[in-house]
C-alpha cells in the first residue's frame, strides 16, 4: 500500500461490529445502561485493539459518548446517538419499514382466503412496487416521523 491509496475499509468489518455490541449493551439493564469497554470486548467478537480502535472513530463520529481516564482511554459507554439506534436495527429506518410493507402485503396476498381478498391485496402490493423504494421510504419517514401531511 502507498501513500496515495485509500485505507481499507473498517466500517463493516469493525466499527459496526463494535457499534452493535454497544447499543445492544446500553440497551440492557444488566450493564446499568453504561457498559464498560471490557464488556464490550467480548461482546463484539473482536480483539481488544481493534475494539478501542473502533470505539475512538464511533466517539469521534458522534455515534457514541464515552467517559475515559485521566489518559483519555476509553473506560465506560453512556449513550449512543439516534442515528447509532437507526444502523444498528434498535430502531427502524424509512427503507426497512418499507422493505417490511412489501413483505407484509404480498404476504397477506399469498394467504388470502377468496379470490377476491387475493386480488385487492395484490393489487395493493403492485401499486406500493410501482411506487418505488425512494418514495416509498419517503411515505415511511413520514410515517415513523409521525406526519402525515394533510388532505387538501
Amino acid at each position: 500500500m502507498t501513500a496515495d491509496q485509500p485505507l481499507d475499509d473498517v466500517w463493516f468489518t469493525r466499527d459496526l461490529p463494535v457499534l452493535r455490541a454497544i447499543v445492544r449493551l446500553l440497551d440492557e439493564p444488566p450493564h446499568g445502561s453504561a457498559p464498560y469497554l471490557g464488556a464490550v470486548v467480548p461482546a463484539s467478537g473482536l480483539p481488544k485493539p481493534q475494539v478501542v480502535s473502533a470505539a475512538n472513530a464511533l466517539v469521534a463520529a458522534g455515534y457514541v459518548v464515552a467517559l475515559t481516564n485521566h489518559a483519555g482511554d476509553i473506560v465506560r459507554f453512556t449513550s449512543a446517538s439516534a442515528e447509532a439506534r437507526r444502523l444498528t436495527g434498535l430502531w427502524p429506518t424509512p427503507q426497512g419499514e418499507w422493505e417490511r410493507l412489501l413483505e407484509q402485503l404480498a404476504a397477506r396476498a399469498a394467504g388470502a382466503m377468496t379470490e377476491v381478498e387475493r386480488q385487492r391485496w395484490q393489487a395493493m402490493c403492485d401499486a406500493a412496487v410501482a411506487l418505488g423504494p425512494n418514495d416509498g421510504a419517503l411515505l415511511m419517514s413520514a410515517l415513523i416521523g409521525g406526519y402525515v401531511p394533510r388532505a387538501r
